[in-house]
């Protein structure tokens, strides 16, 4: 599965939201390009821009997966009420949120997207990085069901050893 985000810019400028309907088009299709696909799996907005409405955001990558370039939309980086509207404009199948044990602000949204069978994916799942990686990983996968942590790596040892935090299903 690919995923990637948008509505965030880079470059030499200062980081820039930008949801408005017409700028999101651009960037799927420069990740099509780039990518060399022709959908993207899962979409996702990547940060919510405050000068616009989250559900013109939303309903912008709807239109976008209604023409067979999007086949899922998500959401990240929102609050519980964020969420809610935004499924309001489509339906959201993941939420991606910075979270982990030492940070636990998006327990809400988390619940809900449980209670709904949205996919939650914890960025920053390890923490600062000071307990045991496969230890963190365990809480996460234990915390719910919804939990999809992609964990960074850099070496096959650092992966193996958070294979290993699958032990317990």
């Amino acid at each position: 599965m690919i995923a990637t985000k948008g509505g965030l810019g880079w470059g030499l400028q200062d980081r820039i939201r930008d949801g408005r309907p017409q700028h999101l088009r651009e960037p799927v299709e420069a990740s099509l390009r780039r990518l060399r696909l022709e959908r993207i799996d899962l979409y996702q907005l990547h940060r919510h821009d405050p000068e616009v409405p989250v559900e013109e955001s939303i309903a912008a990558l709807a239109e976008l997966r209604r023409e067979g370039k999007i086949r899922l939309i998500g959401v990240s980086n929102v609050s519980l009420r964020q969420l809610r509207r935004a499924q309001s404009a489509a339906p959201i199948a993941s939420v991606q949120n910075h979270y982990n044990r030492g940070y636990v602000v998006s327990e809400d949204v988390v619940d809900a997207c449980e209670a709904e069978g949205i996919g939650f994916m914890p960025w920053q799942p390890l923490g600062e990085g000071l307990g045991d990686p496969a230890g963190e990983l365990r809480w996460l996968l234990r915390r719910s069901p919804a939990m999809l942590p992609i964990p960074g790596t850099s070496r096959v040892a650092h992966l193996e050893h958070n294979l290993g935090a699958s032990d317990f299903v």
